[in-house]
């Protein structure tokens, strides 16, 4: 991979995606020093994280770097699209409008609540006994 490359940062839930932009690339993409098919072998996942790219009509324009940890599969998943998105922001302003419209630039905020006292769960209440 060339030197010169364009960083963006992504997070959804417990996870945390710094993913590099390469262009003029082959469209090689690496998770966590894997190919992605591998690290990402769940049907569709690997067709929303390059919705950006394709987005913007450059699927295979770019090699992308991606080291990701913390979180879930699709906490993963998700960090990488929108880190992937900041990226080609820092590449290319004018692509802000139509990643605007597809919602790829807003981080979402979705966390798991936190456990309240005297409860099972967040809002799961111990079955009631009369006796």
């Amino acid at each position: 991979m060339s030197a010169q490359y364009y960083e963006g940062i992504g997070r959804r839930k417990e996870a945390s995606a710094r993913v590099r932009l390469f262009p003029g690339g082959t469209g090689r993409f690496v998770i966590n020093d894997k190919e992605g098919g591998d690290y990402m072998p769940r049907a569709g996942d690997m067709d929303i994280i390059m919705e950006p790219l394709r987005v913007i009509g450059q699927e295979r324009g770019f090699d992308v770097s991606v080291h990701v940890n913390g979180g879930g599969i699709s906490g993963q998943r998700d960090a990488i699209r929108l880190g992937i998105a900041r990226a080609i922001l820092k590449l290319d302003p004018e692509a802000k409008p139509a990643l605007r419209e597809k919602e790829l630039l807003t981080r979402d905020a979705r966390v798991k609540e936190r456990k309240k006292p005297g409860l099972k769960r967040a809002r799961k209440a111990p079955t009631y006994t009369k006796r």
